[in-house]
């Protein structure tokens, strides 16, 4: 065993030492001219102000929730450890958001500076942050985890339990620390998504539209909170997130393992989605050194180096994958590894046609910018139409992962082992998290060198260069949320599984019999899935109402500093950039609590009124509805803003038409759907979950006293 423990342990120090390294050589590189530091300067005060005031808020929720839960242990309802896994996963969720951010914006004037020289200059410095951000998510998830399997096992080993099983208490709160982690990732993912649309709408609508000026233009009160937007959101909160959806495969895999084997098989079964998780960590370091341009203006050719990072990555995690399941878990269990590599094909086959349809080297996306000529509403009908049409093809991918890996594992002759593959498939897919994150995390990075080289007035042809760079950063945004969104579908399942065990063994344990009627016919299920597939649907309203209105506020903030600061308009005057800021900080703090309060009370709630069959069904809509819904946001909302950008390139006018215009409004529409409502989904249904698993005893108890 000491084997598997060493190769864990390599992976975590090797990540840690390589993101160290990685920002070591970012930060020893030149920031700019004194305007650049100035601005960046802002954007880095702006972002760690709000992420003060963001943390401080979550921590009050976090303390209200370990007293409960420190309640439930006193009770022994709950292991006394729980609580304190709780912390522990929120705080991990939380780190990693941060240490993102932080590299990020110190990265941003760095990143317009290196364009300065060439394409792949600037490329290597934005996605060195993003890479910092994507081992250190894995890293930091794998450290969690695997820390708290050697203490819960050692502890096990030591002292008694009583009746209780060792794997099912060490599984129990590993999943608490997966409900922390997914508790902090919705906050920051839905806070971080409302600040930087709000800001960035009220800066595209007035700036661009009325007052007619060029994105990130200085003159532009709104032009800090939208760069800081781009890190408090697409950052930090795309950190925290996909940090929760890793652990969260990882630790839903390991549940069903003990369901589906027996003796000694079963710590091996824990132990295999970590060494896998393992492997690619490894495999993500050495694919980003494939990550590099020559062609100095080929859209194409940043796309391919992306392409070869990622692919070449997949390719070492299924060949590294493959004597990792012979080895540990016998020949026998080989069926596994295809699983693995199920989950691989899966997420590139879903990252391939989200880039299909968000690209504007592909039709769906020309197409929109096409219907720009005719006005914003057919932009905004052509849109929704590709993002629905954009669902097709993930769904029937994830069915046939789901298929593919329950009955390659072994689920025709033993039901549990085939839902343990699926859930290998699930850790799969996720396993390069550490490279398609960074080739994620790089857009927003882009995005502010971009307003540092205009606000900072670079030459033209930087801006040419940082715009190259975010507009690919919009497609694999789009294909990192794809992945999110994915193996949240695979997790959400395997959760499901584990709620559906878990509360037999407590019926059994507290009235005798679990015989659960899950009927189509029975109405309580039919209750149950139609409430769960309203859920997505209420909490996307909630969410893009929130932006509405902090929204309005911007657009009428902007409109009065045009209005009362004169000379703003001829450079005399300075805009009032902080009370933008402050204005999306306030509107993000407020606006996200009752959203994130409906995914932790309706599990609890429904399973109260309607018992474990209510839940089970519940769980079953939400997970269908979120995910079709989740892909359709993100893709339509990425889509959109690359037809702005494709108009923006010289198409129908180039910038300052009629078509621009008009594509502006679709973007418009688009940022809470790709930013804000679509990836915070993915959250959703994961967290309803492990919030299902966590406080099953309780809901179980309460119901049967009714």
């Amino acid at each position: 065993m000491w084997l598997p423990y060493g190769l864990i342990v390599f992976s975590i120090l090797i990540a840690f030492v390589f993101a160290y390294v990685v920002t070591r050589k970012i930060f020893s590189l030149e920031e700019g001219t004194a305007k650049m530091v100035e601005v960046s300067l802002a954007i880095r005060t702006g972002a760690d102000a709000y992420l003060r005031r963001q943390y401080l808020g979550v921590a009050i929720f976090f303390a209200v929730m370990f007293l409960l839960l420190a309640i439930l242990s006193y009770f022994k309802i709950i292991s006394w450890f729980e609580p304190f896994a709780f912390l522990t996963g929120g705080f991990s969720s939380g780190l990693a958001g941060f240490i993102g951010m932080k590299v990020a914006t110190s990265s941003n004037a760095r990143t317009a500076w290196a364009a300065k020289t060439s394409l792949n200059d600037g490329l290597r410095v934005a996605f060195g942050s993003g890479t910092v951000m994507g081992i250190s998510v894995v890293g930091l998830g794998l450290l969690n985890l695997f820390a708290w399997f050697v203490i819960l096992d050692w502890w096990t080993q030591n002292h008694f339990l009583g009746d209780m099983n060792p794997n099912r208490f060490i599984a129990s709160i590993l999943l608490t620390s997966v409900m922390g982690a997914s508790s902090m990732a919705l906050f920051a993912r839905l806070g971080g998504g409302i600040f930087t649309k709000a800001a960035d709408v009220g800066a595209d609508l007035v700036g661009k539209i009325e007052a007619g000026i060029p994105e990130d233009d200085p003159r532009n009160p709104a032009t800090i909170a939208d760069n800081v937007g781009d890190n408090v959101g697409d950052v930090a909160g795309m950190g925290a997130d996909l940090y929760e959806s890793y652990i969260g495969s990882i630790v839903a895999t390991a549940a069903l393992g003990i369901v589906a084997f027996t003796g000694p098989m079963v710590v091996k079964s824990i132990l295999l989605p970590m060494l896998l998780a393992a492997v690619g960590i490894i495999a993500s370091i050495v694919g980003t050194f494939f990550v590099r341009v020559r062609d100095e203006d080929s859209q194409g050719a940043l796309l391919n180096a992306l392409r070869k990072g990622v692919y070449s990555s997949t390719f070492l995690v299924g060949v590294m994958g493959y004597f990792i399941v012979q080895k540990f878990m016998g020949s026998d269990s080989i069926g596994l590894w295809w699983a693995m590599i199920v989950g691989l094909v899966v997420g590139n086959v879903i990252g391939f046609f989200t880039e299909y349809f968000t690209s504007d080297k592909y039709s769906p996306t020309r197409y929109i910018a096409s219907q720009a000529q005719t006005g914003s509403a057919t932009v905004i009908i052509a849109g929704i139409s590709t993002g629905m049409l954009s669902t097709a093809i993930p769904v029937l991918t994830i069915v046939i992962g789901i298929l593919t890996s329950y009955f390659i594992a072994g689920g025709g002759a033993h039901f549990a082992i085939g839902l343990y593959g699926i859930g290998i498939a699930a850790v799969g897919m996720l396993s390069t998290l550490g490279i398609t994150l960074a080739t994620d995390a790089y857009g927003p990075v882009a995005d502010n060198a971009g307003g540092i080289a205009q606000m900072a007035q670079m030459e033209p042809q930087v801006r040419k260069r940082t715009d190259a760079l975010d507009m690919l950063g919009n497609t694999t945004a789009a294909t990192g949320k794809g992945f999110a969104i994915g193996s949240a579908a695979l997790t959400a399942l395997a959760l499901l599984a584990a709620y559906s065990q878990r509360s037999s063994e407590i019926l059994i344990e507290l009235n005798g019999s679990a015989e659960l009627n899950m009927s189509l016919l029975n109405p309580i299920i039919i209750s149950g899935l139609f409430i769960g597939a309203m859920l997505p649907f209420l909490f996307c309203s909630l969410s893009m109402k929130a932006v509405g209105r902090a929204a309005g506020k911007m657009v009428e903030e902007v409109r009065r500093q045009f209005r009362e600061i004169k000379g703003i308009m001829e450079n005399k005057a300075k805009p009032d950039y902080a009370a933008c800021v402050l204005i999306s900080t306030k509107a993000a703090q407020k606006e996200m609590i009752l959203p994130s309060l409906l995914a932790i009370l309706a599990p609890i709630i429904i399973g109260i009124v309607g018992g474990v069959q209510m839940v089970i069904s519940l769980l079953a809509g939400a997970t269908v509805t979120g995910f079709v819904l989740a892909v359709m946001m993100a893709n339509a909302g990425g889509a959109w803003d690359n037809a702005k950008k494709h108009i923006e390139n010289g198409a129908y006018g180039g910038k300052g038409s009629a078509a621009h215009k008009a594509a502006i409004v679709g973007d418009t529409v688009g940022d809470p759907f790709k930013d804000t409502s679509g990836p915070a989904l993915n959250i959703l249904i994961k967290l309803m979950s492990t919030v299902s698993v966590v406080f099953a005893k309780v809901v179980i108890t309460i119901n049967l006293w009714f």
